[in-house]
């Protein structure tokens, strides 16, 4: 976690703003996870005060209400976002990027703890009392030091005016309203319209948030010597990405903050934004440090909890393995592993302790499963392991669950598709099937992919450097959002680029 205190000079500022957090979507069927490691662990960049001032965070917010709401919500932050990354390097790059910032933050005596999640899912949001927090996809992502810039700089601005305390109080009135016109009108279909038009002034409210944010982020950047554009620029980039997954997992939504406005506009008025600031000074962008900073970072799932490669999920400290069928694309998700497929059919693995059970039909039956169908319970073994199977139906939706037991565990299969697909049991078993122990030679071959930063040399291209990244079976694609480069882009020697290998 980075700890910083501002050391600006603007005080006059009394703009509201929103943090956003993007959420997670994906559910089949409510399950336990598997446990994520966290660490507390903190280094400062401190204010200038004199010598004799006391100078830690945790004595400049001893009274301050809002940073202990933040101190609150933080370990659930970390738990649900794979805990806190630890790298120096990394750490030292947002530090360096960060205490920039500070200099000309809308409060300098606003304090900043900016935590480096380890998810390789793409956000940044902010909790009251400075809490600020970064995923190391995010860093992956970015291009340069001005982009991480432009998204710590928006994020400050929510701090600075206390935006999610306004968030809060806006919910809770929200709130109160409805419970009384559900007193006052009980059975009223008009009740729910109400509270739909509640949720839509709460929107509405976000994205103007949002956007001011962004005006006040940017001129952040300029001021701090960095080039305006990079927010516009970084915005362009999560849209990509965003296409990129899409593409990947028959149209899943994948909108980086729900309450942020649509893409297209916010680069737009983002652009528009930056050209007022276009000749404040200087337009550092920071590429080469920056590069520097991220390579050797981890990219994609924690190794902690397993590994993805293509169709294929590998866990070497649980030693077990399986594969999804052609067309399927795997996410990590905080608590588990999803894959989404052809024709909305989608797959859930996760897993929990045994706890003693020895009766796997017992535990399939013990109230986990939604919708069970009466009858389908049924034994059998996977690859050597003992297993159940069974069928639900909630809804629109069927299924087919899978647990096996090894050893103190008890692993979870969770196939989902619509009613009448007829997809449903080609899919379950063909993922049922492949799931096996790895062997020792096996799980030591498996490392962690990472992002590594190449010199393009006489020869290269595109097409060429892509064939080198690893973990995708869209290495073409991958490699071109990566480096933000447009379709039928071309590399010269000498240009730095980044590939995801081992």
């Amino acid at each position: 976690m980075v700890n910083l205190v501002g050391r600006g000079r603007r005080q006059d500022r009394r703009r509201r703003f929103l943090p956003g957090v993007r959420p997670s979507v994906f559910v089949l069927i409510g399950a336990l996870g598997l446990s994520s490691c966290q660490t507390n662990d903190t280094f400062f960049i401190l204010p200038e005060t004199p010598a004799a001032a006391e100078q830690t965070v945790d004595a400049l917010t001893r009274n301050d209400p809002n940073a202990a709401m933040g101190a609150r919500e933080h370990p659930r932050i970390l738990e649900n976002y794979g805990g806190q990354y630890r790298d120096p390097q990394v750490e030292k790059l947002v530090a360096r990027v960060a205490g920039a910032l500070t200099a000309v933050s809308e409060n300098p005596r606003q304090t900043y703890r900016i935590t480096i999640l380890n998810s390789p899912s793409i956000n940044a949001f902010a909790l009251p009392g400075g809490y600020l927090y970064v995923t190391r996809g995010l860093l992956a992502l970015a291009t340069d030091a001005s982009e991480i810039a432009a998204v710590l700089s928006h994020e400050m601005a929510h701090v600075t005016a206390n935006h999610g305390i306004e968030r809060q109080r806006r919910e809770e009135a929200e709130a109160i309203s409805n419970e009384v016109i559900s007193e006052v009108l009980p059975g009223n279909p008009e009740v729910g319209q109400i509270a739909a038009r509640g949720k839509l002034r709460l929107a509405a409210f976000s994205r103007q948030q949002e956007l001011e944010a962004d005006a006040i982020g940017i001129r952040m950047l300029a001021e701090a010597g960095y080039d305006p554009y990079a927010a516009s620029r970084f915005l362009r980039s999560m849209a990509a990405y965003a296409q990129y997954e899409s593409t990947g997992a028959e149209g899943e939504s994948l909108d980086f903050l729900s309450s942020h406005p649509n893409t297209p506009r916010r680069i737009e008025l983002a652009a528009e934004q930056a050209a007022l600031y276009a000749n404040v000074g200087a337009t550092e962008i920071g590429r080469e440090y920056f590069l520097n900073g991220i390579n050797g970072l981890l990219y994609g799932s924690n190794p902690e909890q397993g590994y993805i490669r293509n169709r294929d999920f590998y866990h070497p400290k649980l030693q077990i393995a399986f594969e999804v069928p052609p067309g399927f694309v795997m996410t990590d998700k905080a608590n588990a592993v999803v894959a989404t497929g052809p024709g909305d059919v989608a797959i859930r693995f996760d897993g929990v302790k045994a706890n003693g059970r020895r009766n796997l039909e017992d535990y399939i039956r013990s109230g986990w499963v939604t919708g069970l169908v009466d009858g389908s319970v049924q034994t059998t073994t996977v690859n050597g392991m003992s297993a159940a199977t069974a069928k639900a139906v909630a809804g629109d939706w069927v299924f087919d669950v899978t647990v096996i037991r090894d050893g103190g565990d008890i692993y979870r299969l969770l196939t989902a598709a619509p009613r009448g697909s007829g997809a449903l049991e080609d899919v379950a078993f063909s993922v049922r099937s492949s799931f096996h122990k790895l062997t020792p030679a096996e799980a030591a071959d498996l490392k962690p992919l990472r992002l590594r930063i190449v010199t393009v040399k006489p020869g290269d291209t595109v097409a060429s450097i892509a064939a080198q990244m690893m973990g995708t079976n869209r290495k073409l694609a991958l490699f071109q959002v990566l480096n933000a480069l447009q379709p039928g882009a071309t590399l010269s020697a000498g240009d730095t680029v980044k590939i995801v290998s081992q």
